[in-house]
């Protein structure tokens, strides 16, 4: 051996031999004071619970009942004027002394027997406010930045240094009271003995009977954990009753693998799995979802300012599996970064690996072929505006053999479309030339073809279906007003909501949007120019007004192949909001001064495009004229808005902009958002100055406040006697 190793080996051993007397020689000096320092620490613990938490802890008694056991007996803990958190009659603690000298506690034993663990929330106030208490500062300390991998390290030694080797667990109960829910669980015995877990644990008396069991190795770091039940489905009625939140799973897993640390970042590597999931909440779907396996291999990353999922994590839903990557960036700027990318699969089990009940209209669809999807998104908070998003399904030899429910190509043919108010059918339009109103493509006025794509989704016939700089708008948009305020919608998007899918304002809905999407533009299953035109004939334009003959017809007496540049422009401008497009009108039949700004906005962006002629008359703003019968339902009203400037109009914008550099780095979609539409939550437009109208079928609209209480009397009568006469003059085929 060489001696300089031999030297160092030495001085080991007798330093270590040196540490291990000294501790020999504390212990036996401590040894007879222990009980009195025993009381000293938990003083000390018992003060510091009150200083820093407004907890108090109280117990009977506590001493030792071995060399490293402590048995406390009758301990209790409850925040100031709240509900009792914890109580436990009998309490054994064993501690292992040699992770001590590095500064780990390490359980070797713990026993719990009668007792309770409970959290109680009344109103606003719960027995878990003291977890948000904020300490006192006097504004010397300087802030100090956290190391979030050196906090991630410290939580999961902490908390696997509180599982013992040995557990024993009776009669203890967990309770979840929420003003007037309740939830209790209650571990009628739950041992652990040479690292395998066994429970009984009764849910809401003898509601279920739940067992937890599996592998635990707190010192090895690894744990196999598996949740069910006896004889039916876990489930929890609470979230049901509280949230409308519906959850079953016949088994829960959990796998922690490994804990560790290099360069700085920390890895916790784990499996959270489950068989036969079924859940349902109205914002999700409108049927029961059921998956029937599905798993997360998670190697979760913690830095110094980040936390996410590693980019090695697996997705696995049937036999699709996927890699996901995010991170949250937390310093010195807030950072978003999203990733999803998969393999080239088939496409077969892409379309099998979709839950059950979530996409009704794919249900039974039999392709061929492969498919590979990638997905990447950046959001510097400091600058959101630069967000970067790229989303691709790349189809391989891709084809359809077989619909599902819906073929949808039946859109080449007349068919017939219901829309729907609040979810009762209005009336069916037949979609084709056997309906007078129904105009052709090639008869529908340039004019409000241009204005509409123009407003709604300018690149209709380049793009595919979807339009992603309009999507990365839309993320930047919506994350600087922290609410839902613009998304991408396409043209092929709201043709496919109106004609294919339900009404229901899910998320579902939308995702199975999406994808028909996707499919009818991937197989060019429909021409462009027959999904304008099924577009432009079944959209509302005003109150049970629908396709743009009617509208034509309805509004200014004149078929839609005669429609000026202003006419256009209305009734792009009212799409977003159809019902209200009579507010826009004053009685003498012209557009209120607040439109003449979109007028020239929109004017602005078609001209540059070559799609009308320079005017510096607004755009035919003034030659748009109500028809003359229309004009009698309007009631008088003063125009506020006089003589305006056109820079201060603030009605909807259309998702173009003036400048052509800008409009090119974000490119242009539809009006209605992704998320509003998802939400149902339509953008309101002002109305503080606009005058009440009477249309068939509206509510009565009150008259200006300043008139008296007889006056308006009055004109509520004179307004109903106008929807009857209008009532009877359409159906006998008068007025349309």
């Amino acid at each position: 051996m060489h001696p300089t190793l031999r030297k160092v080996l030495k001085i080991s051993g007798w330093t270590l031999l040196g540490l291990v007397v000294l501790l020999g020689i504390a212990a036996a000096l401590a040894w007879p004071k222990r009980e009195a320092l025993l009381r000293a620490a938990i003083e000390r613990a018992e003060a510091k619970a009150e200083r820093s938490y407004g907890l108090r802890v109280k117990l009977d008694s506590a001493r030792f009942i071995g060399p490293t056991t402590v048995a406390l007996a009758n301990v209790s803990v409850v925040p100031a004027g709240r509900d009792t958190l914890l109580w436990l009659r009998r309490v054994e603690v064993g501690v292992n002394p040699l992770p001590l000298i590095l500064g780990k506690i390490r359980l070797t034993s713990l026993l719990l027997h009668d007792g309770y663990a409970q959290v109680v929330r009344r109103d606003t106030l719960s027995n878990l406010d003291f977890l948000f208490r904020k300490k006192a500062s006097d504004g010397s300390e300087t802030r100090r930045r956290v190391n979030l991998a050196d906090v991630a390290e410290d939580l999961t030694d902490n908390l696997l240094g509180t599982i013992p080797d040995d557990l024993d667990l009776r009669n203890l109960a967990f309770r979840l009271r929420d003003d007037a829910y309740r939830v209790t669980l209650l571990a009628e015995r739950a041992l652990m003995d040479d690292e395998e877990l066994t429970s009984t644990l009764r849910l809401n008396g003898n509601e279920a009977t739940w067992h937890l069991n599996g592998h635990l190795d707190a010192g090895d770091e690894e744990a196999d954990l598996a949740l069910f039940a006896d004889g039916k489905p876990l489930e929890i009625r609470y979230l049901e009753e509280k949230y409308e939140f519906f959850l079953q799973a016949d088994t829960l897993r959990a796998q922690l693998r490994d804990v560790g640390r290099s360069r700085g970042e920390l890895h916790i590597d784990g499996t959270a799995a489950t068989q036969s999931l079924r859940f349902f909440h109205p914002a999700i779907a409108a049927d029961t979802v059921v998956v029937p396996a599905s798993a997360l291999d998670a190697v979760v990353a913690v830095g110094s300012n980040y936390v996410g999922l590693d980019s090695s994590s697996v997705i696995r839903l049937g036999k699709v599996s996927a890699r996901p990557f995010v991170r949250y960036t937390v310093s010195p700027v807030k950072i978003y970064d999203l990733a999803l990318h998969t393999d080239q699969l088939p496409a077969q089990d892409v379309f099998d690996a979709f839950p059950k009940g979530l996409f009704e209209t794919l249900e039974g669809i039999r392709v061929a072929g492969e498919l590979k999807y990638d997905m990447r998104m950046h959001l510097d908070s400091s600058q959101p505006d630069s967000v970067g998003f790229t989303s691709a399904l790349t189809p391989t030899n891709f084809r359809i053999l077989q619909f599902g429910a819906v073929d949808f190509r039946r859109i080449n043919q007349p068919f017939d479309y219901t829309p729907y108010e609040n979810d009762r059918p209005v009336r069916t339009i037949r979609i084709g030339p056997e309906n007078p109103d129904f105009v052709p493509y090639h008869e529908i006025s340039p004019n409000l073809k241009n204005a509409v794509m123009t407003a709604e989704d300018f690149t209709f016939f380049e793009h595919k279906g979807f339009n992603e700089k309009a999507f990365r708008y839309s993320i930047a948009t919506n994350f600087k007003a922290k609410s839902f305020k613009r998304g991408a919608s396409t043209i092929s998007m709201q043709l496919v909501k109106n004609a294919f899918l339900n009404r229901n304002k899910d998320l579902a809905r939308k995702i199975e949007e999406i994808l028909i999407v996707w499919v009818i533009e991937n197989e060019r299953l429909v021409p462009k120019q027959r999904m304008l035109e099924v577009y432009l004939n079944f959209i509302e334009w005003g109150r049970n007004i629908y396709g743009v003959g009617e509208a034509a017809r309805y509004y200014f007496g004149k078929s839609a192949s005669d429609l000026t540049l202003g006419e256009s422009l209305f009734l792009a401008y009212v799409v977003p909001s159809p019902k209200r497009a009579l507010n826009h009108f004053v009685p003498d039949g012209s557009l209120r001064v607040g439109l003449r700004g979109w007028f020239k906005f929109v004017g602005r962006i078609m001209t540059r495009r070559g799609l009308a002629s320079a005017d510096t008359n607004a755009y035919g703003f003034y030659g748009v004229r109500l028809r003359e019968n229309l004009r009698q339902q309007l009631f008088p009203y003063a125009d506020t808005t006089g003589a305006a400037s056109d820079s201060t109009f603030t009605m909807p914008m259309p998702d173009v902009d003036v400048d052509e550099e800008e409009e090119n780095e974000r490119g242009e979609g539809g009006i209605n958002t992704f998320f509003r539409r998802l939400l149902g939550k339509d953008k309101k437009e002002p109305e503080a100055t606009e005058a009440p109208v009477v249309v068939p079928g509206m509510e009565s609209a009150e008259p200006p406040a300043e008139k008296t209480r007889k006056e308006r009397r009055q004109e509520r009568r004179e307004q109903r006697r106008r929807e009857r006469e209008l009532k009877e003059l359409q159906e006998k085929g008068g007025i349309q």
